[in-house]
């Protein structure tokens, strides 16, 4: 018997168990992870940017929990060796109908708290000699970090307060008994007093089998990258971004540089037509059914269609999609460009139609689950991690079994 177990093993999942070992020592917290190692999906997937929150709605979970988050990231890495760098970025507008949405941004990033300033072309080819634009944003708090190395960090430590790390274990069913939950999963059964649902892209599906009906579900996108090639990585000095569609949730393809040295390019955006579809070639078709079957996903399409019909063409034409990166940075070239590896992040899509803006935390009888934890959640891992590890000790509550809080 745990007092907690947590499902998913990335970096949410480990920030979870990593609080609850921290605020109740002692406690039996378990993370159980269907694949062989930690950080393998949406953790391990990703650009590994520090967001500063510049994007987000003033006082939302997604703004509050960025400008926390990065700052207790650093101080984490810097404590563990971790790779990072705070190299700031640059959102560039290309044209005058993008000035307005700068403007907007700019507010926003002030109302956050953030340094960000408004910069010329001049200024802006000083930062970065190759960009183009006729303005653009400077935000200085934005970085770039191992988030891998982060993840395994908090393994690490979860082991140390005396946690139990289970990988290759995948939950199969959820049921509840008295005053407990029991896990059932291929290596057999799990008991807890109370559950915690960080099951990223199949959060949705661990809170109906758990007897919770989610209020939104997950849609998976692929995110598409290629890199530059090494001998034109002196192309992008740090992170270029264009000025995003505020009615979408995605950023535009944009310049990355990551800690390791090389530069993504990217991400184009695609509906998966799988959960785990990292490859064009996957596809799931019960999980395809799943998502052509929901009402909700057809009314984002009629909304959205010509932002979508443009990511499937630069999903199919390598110049369409060089030809948006040249927007940004002329110079570059379609020999200049290799694939990488894509990315998927888990969507959730309300009933509506709507896609959810926030991070979304719902609870059960006896559980806690995370259901929608896109970008920017690895930035706010820690302040996540901490509000889920709250909100399920008072789930606990009187059926701690005695010990203290």
């Amino acid at each position: 018997m745990h007092d907690f177990a947590v499902i998913g093993g990335g970096i949410v999942g480990l920030s979870t168990a990593r609080a609850l070992l921290k605020r109740h020592p002692g406690a039996g917290v378990v993370v159980l992870e269907k694949e062989a190692s930690w950080a393998r999906h949406q953790t391990g997937h990703n650009s590994g940017v520090i967001h500063s929150g510049i994007y987000y709605k003033p006082g939302s979970l997604k703004a509050r929990f960025s400008r926390e988050g990065a700052a207790r990231l650093v101080e984490f890495c810097e404590e563990h060796g971790i790779a990072y760098e705070i190299c700031g970025k640059v959102i560039v507008a290309t044209e005058r109908r993008e000035m307005p949405l700068l403007k907007n941004l700019h507010e926003r990033g002030r109302e956050n708290g953030l340094g960000v300033e408004k910069i010329g072309p001049e200024e802006l080819r000083e930062i970065e000699p190759h960009a183009a634009g006729i303005a653009a944003l400077r935000v200085p708090e934005t970085g770039i970090v191992d988030y891998v190395g982060v993840a395994k960090a908090f393994a690490g430590e979860i082991a140390e307060a005396g946690g139990d790390l289970e990988s290759g274990t995948r939950v199969e069913g959820i049921s509840e008994r008295g005053e407990r939950v029991e896990l059932l999963t291929n290596r057999g059964t799990f008991r807890a007093r109370t559950l915690v649902n960080c099951a990223g892209l199949y959060s949705d599906r661990v809170a109906a089998m758990s007897g919770v009906t989610p209020p939104a579900k997950i849609v998976p996108f692929r995110g598409e990258y290629y890199e530059l090639s090494p001998e034109r990585r002196a192309l992008v000095k740090g992170l270029i971004y264009p000025v995003p569609n505020p009615d979408f949730p995605f950023l535009g393809v944009h310049f990355t540089r990551m800690v390791e040295g090389g530069v993504e390019a990217g991400p184009n955006a695609v509906l998966g037509l799988a959960r785990e579809g990292y490859r064009k070639a996957d596809v799931n078709l019960r999980e395809l059914a799943e998502i052509l079957g929901y009402g909700a996903f057809w009314r984002l399409a009629a909304k959205n269609w010509w932002t979508g019909a443009g990511e499937v063409f630069r999903s199919l034409s390598k110049g369409a999609f060089v030809r948006s990166l040249q927007r940004l940075v002329p110079e570059v070239r379609e020999g200049d460009l290799v694939p990488a590896e894509a990315g998927v992040r888990a969507q959730a899509l309300k009933g509506d139609g709507g896609l959810v803006d926030d991070f979304l935390i719902v609870t059960g009888e006896r559980s806690v689950h995370v259901l929608n934890a896109p970008s920017p959640a690895a930035t706010a891992c820690i302040p996540i991690g901490e509000s889920v590890a709250d909100r399920a000790s008072e789930k606990a509550g009187s059926r701690w079994m005695g010990r203290r809080f």
